[in-house]
């Protein structure tokens, strides 16, 4: 037996109170675990199995668009992080796109080769292989922003061509993912025929608890307590079964709705684009993305209904002890003569608590009426049950809990481990745990100490006195070079630039040079001196 399936049983058994305490403790776990043919013990592995894989819608996409990311991330960083130089290394990074396009689109494998052409021919139109030199200088934030945004316009392309290659009414079908195209057909249907079958087994095992209210004869082998047992069971899957079923017709709808805008968003890219030789990207590529954006969620809804129907189909297995109680005797002729009543009206099992009879598990009648007790609401099978319950509802509420001690598998069953109990009259009753637990710091400092905070009266005297000086008391101050509070200051001076002016312009002529001759110094001729002036003339 798997770990998880003890430590889900020794939970409901001792976490919730439910034992009796001591040795009848350890005794009741181990009946419980040991027991070879046992529809509680098969009840408790549904719980468990179901709690484990079943959650919201929202929690469920979030998986789905995890999954994805992580069948994209290893594509991703091999383009993100690659250093290509050569011809051939840029033809294999376009094909990594190419690749990565594909698998984000959900629309063709990478291994088919049509799908490979029509997803190269629609990212040629938009990313040629020579854009790939811009694309290697971003950054890798910028990278995986990019590929975004074009897995996304390609794949709302190739959506488009699909569907312009017909002049007719678009055949939705055709254009539906491989996926969604199965589960449609699978899901709802496989879950409808579950649940009509485990709502007949509840209907024929109460017809039968009924007709054996005392004790079962003795031929059959069969004990009360196993029959009861088995009608917890099938109503346990029943109550599972409705909850996939409601999610499962949910998705359906959504499906409705999202083809309804994918034709629309078709249609009016066909007005927009075939009438027209260009149009501009700026109007083109957003109306790409969005349908592109719808084919993703379209996607999403398919993953749902995959995940529905596998939590459905491992239930079945939770169902073979008390398919074992009936060996040799079909079931069937133990009801000749019984009129095995079906239950016309259901109420949620989240809203109230169905009731507990020594004729096993009812599903209550709301249109009887709702009785109201500290904040829950009851509804009962018949007007004697209410009337009855209303007169001491504490003391039933309490058969209940005694109830749940002898079968454990009606804790998760009614939602016991949601009702809080108490003790009363003696009697130890369910009461509502859960496991917590607390950190302190060690040395904790709050954190709205005053520190202007006096306690002292001297001290604050102290002070006082000193404010009131202050209002008859001047503050000089000097600053010098030994001063520890001087202020430095700091002056910056342009140097005198070297500058010269011409204030005239020289000039030069040349001028004959003056010479004089005197004749007649020596003596001769008669003893007169004459001057011959021999300079010669500026004008020569």
């Amino acid at each position: 037996m798997a770990e998880s399936v003890v430590r889900f049983i020794v939970r409901d058994l001792l976490r919730e109170g439910v034992a009796r305490g001591g040795l009848s403790d350890f005794k009741l776990c181990m009946e419980t675990l040991t027991a070879t043919c046992s529809p509680s013990l098969d009840t408790m592995k549904m719980q468990l199995y179901f709690d484990m894989n079943y959650t919201s819608r929202g929690e469920f996409l979030k998986e789905i668009n995890w999954m994805l990311e992580c069948r994209l991330n290893q594509v991703s960083r091999e383009i993100t992080d690659c250093k290509v130089k050569t011809k051939d290394q840029f033809d294999a990074l376009y094909r990594k796109i190419i690749n990565f396009i594909l698998l984000g689109s959900g629309m063709g494998s990478p291994s088919d080769v049509s799908s490979v052409q029509e997803a190269t021919a629609a990212l040629q139109s938009i990313f040629p292989s020579t854009d790939l030199g811009a694309f290697m200088v971003l950054v890798k934030r910028e990278k995986e922003q990019q590929l975004s945004e074009l897995t996304m316009t390609v794949t709302g392309i190739r959506l488009f061509n699909k569907a312009s290659k017909k002049e007719q009414e678009i055949n939705f079908s055709e254009l539906m993912p491989v996926v969604l195209s199965e589960a449609l057909s699978v899901t709802n249907e496989a879950i409808e025929n579950e649940l009509n079958v485990a709502q007949s087994l509840a209907w024929k095992y109460t017809a039968l608890l009924e007709k054996w209210h005392g004790s079962p004869p003795e031929e059959y082998h069969v004990s009360l307590a196993q029959l009861t047992q088995a009608l917890y069971n099938v109503r346990q899957h029943e109550h599972f079964l409705q909850v996939l079923l409601a999610d499962s017709r949910l998705c359906a709808k959504r499906i409705e709705i999202l083809q309804r805008d994918i034709s629309s968003q078709i249609y009016l890219l066909k007005t927009s684009v075939q009438p027209k030789t260009a149009v501009p990207t700026s109007k083109v590529f957003p109306l790409f993305k969005a349908l592109s954006k719808l084919w993703s969620e379209l996607q999403d809804e398919a993953e749902l209904l995959n995940i529905f129907n596998n939590i459905a189909f491992r239930l079945q297995f939770c169902l073979t002890s008390q398919a074992k109680i009936f060996p040799k005797v079909p079931l069937d002729s133990l009801l000749e003569g019984v009129e095995v009543k079906t239950d016309k009206e259901r109420m949620n099992e989240r809203s109230g608590m169905a009731g507990i009879t020594h004729r096993g598990a009812r599903n209550g009648n709301p249109y009887i009426g709702v009785l109201k007790h500290k904040g829950k609401m009851y509804v009962f099978h018949s007007e004697e049950a209410g009337l009855k319950f209303a007169c001491s509802p504490d003391y039933f509420i309490a058969l209940v809990a005694e109830k749940a001690k002898s079968s454990p598998e009606l804790i998760q069953l009614l939602k016991l481990h949601q009702t809080p109990f108490h003790e009363q009259e003696g009697k130890t009753l369910l009461v509502s745990k859960s496991e917590s637990c607390t950190q302190t710091e060690v040395h904790p400092v709050a954190t709205d100490i005053l520190k202007s905070y006096e306690w002292n009266e001297w001290e604050l005297r102290r002070s006082a006195i000193k404010l009131a000086d202050l209002q008859t008391t001047a503050t000089k101050s000097t600053q010098t070079y030994l001063s520890h509070m001087r202020r430095e200051n700091a002056t910056q001076t342009w140097l005198p630039k070297e500058v010269a002016c011409q204030s005239k312009r020289d000039g030069e002529t040349g001028v004959p040079k003056p010479q004089v001759f005197l004749a007649g110094l020596r003596g001769c001729g008669g003893g007169r001196v004459e001057k011959v002036n021999l300079t010669r003339s500026i004008h020569e």
